[in-house]
């Protein structure tokens, strides 16, 4: 049941089915959305959803869907089934192209059918006809005419009309020159067609001149228009001809209709599909354009909307350049009435409204312009108290309506009702109203009716946060710039804020103090109370906002440094197991290259000069051997140890310049050369790293580079400072890069989830998503919401959270925070 009978009109829905109304092409179609109204079969609803969300998905995700003008096809049908009658070629071109759209309707949603499992329902056991459209192209073409190989009769009548038109065109052009010539008929004259004949036109001076039958003269009377007596013969013979052809243009068409009559009923049934899906179109179309989506149909009585929105506000506020300000709230068996409070113009009534009108659309099977995780239970009723209803006719006035409304409302209420009243009391004395307005809104509690209510009286509000059942919520309000957020908040009051309003608008202020004393201390202290409510509580959210950032800047450097000990700590193990293995490949190559020398020398029996030769190339190649390792194994330190050279050479250079600047006509003598000696600490030529010499023998000497020992030509060494030996063998500096990706998920974490409405492989799949972040970002516990409902989500989850090995435990939530529908995740 909907109360009043102008409910639609009250919330806008007239003008939202308007909108789609218009967005059908088919008149049936519209006749169709008419009939669509509110139901309470929740099967039905859930029918209707399912169409119009599909509906909506096909056309977002396939732009060639199957488009245009929808035919009409109800006269058709109807024509169809009278005995007797035909269909005349119009008719017989709307049939096929609508056939041939329902056959294009079909193929494209019969090949997507496991993505659209509803339209797929709708479209199975769908007749298209092909037989009857090839049927009819054999009979009309292109250009919507009877094509003159329909029959072969009307090949024939077709030829004889075009051979007798050729000779009357001939016969009248000699008529008409030997006119001109006579000068019966202006030079420039020329043929023309007056009620079907051909005729020539002649001054009414020489009408009598031209042999044959006057058919039409001018306006003026000055031109007369004569069919000559010579082509009369040939035109009545012409008009025999169209006669036989029209005849056997009904035959064929007679022809045609009786053979798809028998098929009239399935070609209507046809109809009635194309019609539903321009139905279905209009719908998606408009729900896409309009953010519209099909919500949860809840099983536990509870109303959820997230992000809900009303259609024609957003509308108009997107056209102004706008954003809408989304509305959030719920109600359940626990708390089934919200009062809403708050200032004048705060978007109390739009909250009203948009509940209204997201309910009603839902139970119409219309997409609802809200989150998809909404949850909407079924109604059996919906009433609405809005506006002013007074009326002369009747009596009443604007309090004594909304009693009416109230009377109506107590009469038809239960716990499957959902009550919307605005200004809940007012239009009366306040004190009688708000005692009238709370005893009513007892009885609706009583009752178990669901509502939404708003009021400016503050015993209501005293009424709502001392009942069980009835929460308080409040429109929010920008104290320190006067002005609305249109923001609902639930769990206090909200005040009207009449005093900084009427300050803000420039009412004189001694009017204002003379109101605060007529009001008296303890409505002005409450409204006092409530606004620093609301400033405390915005300055508390600001607060815990920094204190939530700053936690998250300490984790990430934490996670950060945790990272960079873990790299260096491997990269450490990978260098020193990679020197290993080089330094055993070394002295494997140098014990082969040992071996190889003796051989060499027992097998040529230790002549001198082979033996030299031998010990030669044994030199070389410990030597290519030595620089090879360290050029490979130090490959970082020598890029380094580059870098540091060249700092020391500009700080030499600079050093240099100084010099230069401070004795200018003096040449700076070239450093002595220092011998290389036991300890001194050297740099081999060509290359950048330094080592120490162990031992001197003659031009020979022993140098250790780093863990390698080597003999080098001392010629090829350069003696280096301590300072220099020191800075080329410090170790490294390995920096690393913090993860951007893991910085990322850090701040975009949220250690909770919402999976409710899923499927189970969607639900497991976005679980198995959140604990690999959860473990990843290091979080210590988080929460999933699926729902009571039947259970099987929760367990499914519960399942796979046992398989998970971080998972400690897995527990509901505490009963006065969800308890069942949401498990709490314990993480090692």
């Amino acid at each position: 049941m909907i109360y009043p009978p102008t409910f639609e009109q009250k919330i806008g829905f007239d003008r939202l089915r308007e909108q789609v109304a218009a967005l059908c092409t088919m008149r049936a179609a519209r006749g169709l959305l008419a009939a669509e109204g509110f139901t309470t079969s929740a099967r039905e609803i859930v029918r209707r959803l399912s169409l119009a969300d599909e509906m909506r998905l096909l056309l977002e995700m396939n732009p060639d869907f199957p488009g245009g003008d929808y035919p009409d096809m109800d006269h058709v049908v109807a024509k169809l089934r009278v005995e007797g009658a035909f269909l005349d070629v119009e008719e017989v071109v709307t049939l096929r192209r609508a056939l041939a759209m329902v056959g294009q309707l079909v193929a494209f949603i019969g090949a997507r059918g496991q993505q659209y499992p509803a339209l797929y329902d709708l479209t199975r056991g769908v007749e298209a006809f092909p037989a009857i459209v090839q049927r009819i192209d054999a009979i009309i073409d292109p250009f919507c005419a009877v094509r003159d190989g329909a029959s072969p009769e009307l090949a024939e009548i077709r030829r004889a009309i075009r051979e007798r038109e050729g000779q009357a065109a001939k016969r009248l052009q000699q008529v008409l020159a030997a006119a001109k010539s006579a000068g019966i008929v202006d030079a420039d004259a020329q043929l023309s067609v007056r009620d079907g004949k051909t005729v020539i036109p002649v001054s009414a001076a020489n009408k009598r001149k031209l042999n044959g039958f006057i058919h039409d003269e001018s306006a003026t009377g000055r031109t007369f228009y004569v069919e000559p007596v010579e082509v009369v013969e040939l035109n009545n013979e012409l008009r025999e001809l169209e006669y036989a052809e029209r005849r056997e243009i009904v035959r064929i068409l007679t022809e045609f209709t009786e053979t798809v009559r028998p098929d009239a009923e399935l070609i209507a049934a046809s109809g009635d599909y194309l019609a539903e899906v321009d139905m279905l179109r209009a719908k998606g179309r408009w729900a896409s354009a309009n953010g519209c989506v099909k919500p949860i149909v809840s099983t536990d009585d509870r109303l959820v909307l997230k992000d809900a929105r009303h259609p024609l506000l957003q509308q108009t506020l997107r056209a102004q350049g706008r954003e809408i300000v989304p509305l959030t709230m719920q109600l359940d068996k626990r708390k089934r009435i919200l009062v809403i409070s708050g200032p004048n113009a705060g978007g109390k009534s739009v909250c009203l409204k948009t509940t209204g009108i997201v309910q009603y659309m839902f139970q119409c099977g219309f997409p609802v312009p809200a989150s998809e995780i909404s949850e909407l239970p079924v109604f059996g009723s919906i009433f609405i108290d809005i506006g002013d209803e007074q009326s002369i006719d009747n009596d009443l006035s604007t309090y004594s309506s909304h009693l009416v409304n109230m009377k109506n409302m107590l009469s038809g209420a239960s716990d499957r009702t959902l009550v919307l009243i605005d200004e809940f009391g007012s239009g009366t004395e306040p004190t009688i109203g708000g005692a009238i307005a709370e005893a009513i809104l007892e009885q609706l509690l009583e009752r178990g009716c669901y509502g939404v209510i708003t009021t400016h009286y503050a015993n209501i509000k005293y009424y709502a946060a001392s009942t069980d059942g009835i929460a308080n919520g409040a429109m929010t309000f920008d104290v320190q710039h006067i002005r609305p957020l249109f923001r609902l908040e639930t769990g206090k009051p909200g005040s009207s804020f009449a005093v900084e309003i009427a300050r803000k608008i420039g009412l004189p202020e001694e009017i204002i103090r003379s109101a605060a004393e007529k009001a008296g201390s303890e409505h002005i202290n409450l409204e006092k109370q409530l606004r620093e409510i609301a400033r405390d509580k915005h300055y508390w959210e600001q607060k815990r906002d920094r204190i939530r950032l700053t936690d998250r800047k300490v984790e990430e450097l934490e996670q950060s440094y945790a990272e960079q000990l873990a790299k260096i700590r491997a990269e450490r193990q990978e260098i020193l197991k990679k020197a290993k293995q080089e330094a055993q490949a070394l002295i494997a190559d140098a014990n082969r290259q040992i071996e190889n020398t003796i051989r060499t020398i027992r097998e040529t029996q230790a002549e001198k000069e082979t033996t030299r030769l031998a010990r030669k190339e044994l030199d070389d190649f410990r030597a290519a051997a030595e620089q090879a390792d360290a050029a490979e194994r130090d490959a970082e330190i020598a890029r380094e140890i580059e870098r540091i050279e060249r700092r020391r050479q500009r700080r030499a250079e600079r050093k240099a310049q100084r010099g230069e600047a401070a004795a200018p006509g003096s040449a700076p003598e070239p450093p002595k050369k220092r011998e290389v000696e036991a300890g001194s600490k050297v740099r081999m030529l060509g290359q950048e790293m330094v080592g120490e010499v162990r031992a001197v023998k003659g031009k020979k000497a022993q140098v250790a580079f780093g863990q390698i020992l080597t003999t080098v030509d001392k010629a090829l060494l350069t003696v280096v400072s301590n300072n220099e030996y020191r800075e080329a063998t410090r170790p490294t500096t390995v920096r690393t890069v913090v993860s951007a990706d893991i910085s990322a998920r850090k701040l975009a974490f949220r250690d909770h989830i919402d999976v409710r409405g899923m499927r189970s492989i969607e639900a497991l799949d976005a679980v198995q998503q959140f604990i690999d972040d959860a473990l990843m970002v290091g979080v210590g516990s988080v929460t999933i919401l699926h729902g009571k409902g039947t259970g099987a989500l929760k367990e499914e989850i519960r399942r796979y959270l046992r398989t998970v090995p971080e998972v400690e435990s897995a527990v509901d939530e505490h009963a006065d925070r969800g308890g069942a529908g949401i498990t709490v995740v314990t993480l090692a």
